[in-house]
């Protein structure tokens, strides 16, 4: 059976998101997934982003990141998406990628997916939970297959969001049992869109 391919669609301001995505890749990858790592375009204005030093210098850092589009979602089997909580929900440019996507979901292109989340906070219980949850939203209207990392893994006993992998930042990056975590979720969503993949074929 072929590999499965999975897609990595995230936003991240400063960099935390763009830390776990990239744990969430480097899970994949080792599950032996293709994995292609896509951010989505940047909505704010320059103005906005030049006045934070730390958002301009990773809007610069990434700029060779490819952006998503919708053909990653049509070439994925599996589909994680990375946002920071913003007042409890995903990211207004996460939102805005998936908020133009009616066309495939309308014509069932999105629907049968395994689909996952994860995040990052500034603060302790910064909305976290019903970011993850808000995302899960979206999913159910697809027709997706959520899986969540659950408490499938010792290092969720320790990171403690059966929701998906997340980050408390502060004013440092995810430490590692943050990056753990992800690459369990990551290895978890490409054994679960592996069996389902293998199931179809038969």
């Amino acid at each position: 059976m072929e590999p499965v391919n999975v897609a990595v669609i995230y936003y991240s301001t400063s960099g935390n998101v763009h830390a776990l995505a990239r744990a969430v890749v480097e899970g994949a990858r080792k599950a032996g997934a293709h994995v292609r790592l896509r951010k989505v375009a940047e909505t704010a204005p320059a103005e906005v982003i030049d006045a934070h030093p730390a958002w301009a210098r990773h809007h610069r850092d990434t700029a060779e990141v490819a952006e998503a589009g919708h053909g990653d979602l049509e070439w994925a089997d599996a589909v994680l998406f990375g946002t920071p909580t913003r007042f409890g929900n995903p990211a207004a440019q996460l939102r805005q990628f998936i908020d133009t996507t009616g066309p495939l979901w309308f014509a069932g292109k999105l629907a049968d997916k395994v689909y996952s989340s994860f995040t990052a906070s500034n603060s302790a219980h910064g909305g976290q939970e019903s970011t993850l949850l808000a995302l899960g939203n979206t999913f159910y209207h697809w027709g997706g297959v959520i899986v969540p990392p659950g408490y499938t893994d010792p290092i969720q006993f320790t990171s403690g969001n059966p929701y998906g992998a997340s980050a408390v930042v502060g004013d440092a990056e995810p430490g590692e049992v943050s990056l753990e975590a992800a690459r369990h979720q990551a290895r978890r969503i490409v054994e679960v869109a592996a069996a389902l993949k293998a199931g179809r074929a038969v």
